[in-house]
């Protein structure tokens, strides 16, 4: 599966942690990032990470773009919901391609948690089913 992981500056560290705890499942799949979050979440856990453009530069429209596409399965973004962001309509859209083209979206550590251990059970395979569709 294709995941993509973005984070917020004040939630980057929440984003990091998460990635070295489920390292393991990460893993086995393909994962991009925006440029800042992905540089920091690839040194911590040597993860090969595809980079876009940071987020407020246009890296959440290039995963928007991947969205759009059906060319991304999952979205991790941990938003800081008190902080308000230059990009904020960027956000946005990126949240309502996800909702457009039914990927899963998980925007803090709880909802991400069940995502990815839902993942590892299986549990979007449909994802899967839909690309052998093409």
């Amino acid at each position: 599966m294709k995941i993509a992981l973005i984070a917020h500056d004040r939630k980057k560290d929440n984003l990091i942690q998460f990635a070295i705890a489920y390292r393991d499942i990460l893993k086995e799949h393909d994962l991009y990032a925006t440029g800042t979050t992905g540089t920091m979440i690839e040194a911590e856990t040597a993860l090969p990470i595809t980079k876009f453009r940071s987020g407020p530069l246009g890296g959440d429209q290039q995963i928007g773009a991947m969205i759009a596409n059906n060319d991304m399965d999952m979205v991790f973004f941990f938003r800081d919901p008190l902080t308000a962001q230059p990009h904020e309509p960027d956000v946005m859209a990126l949240v309502r391609l996800c909702d457009l083209y039914h990927i899963p979206l998980a925007t803090n550590m709880g909802t991400a948690e069940i995502l990815l251990k839902g993942l590892q059970e299986g549990f979007v395979d449909w994802r899967i089913l839909e690309e052998r569709r093409k």
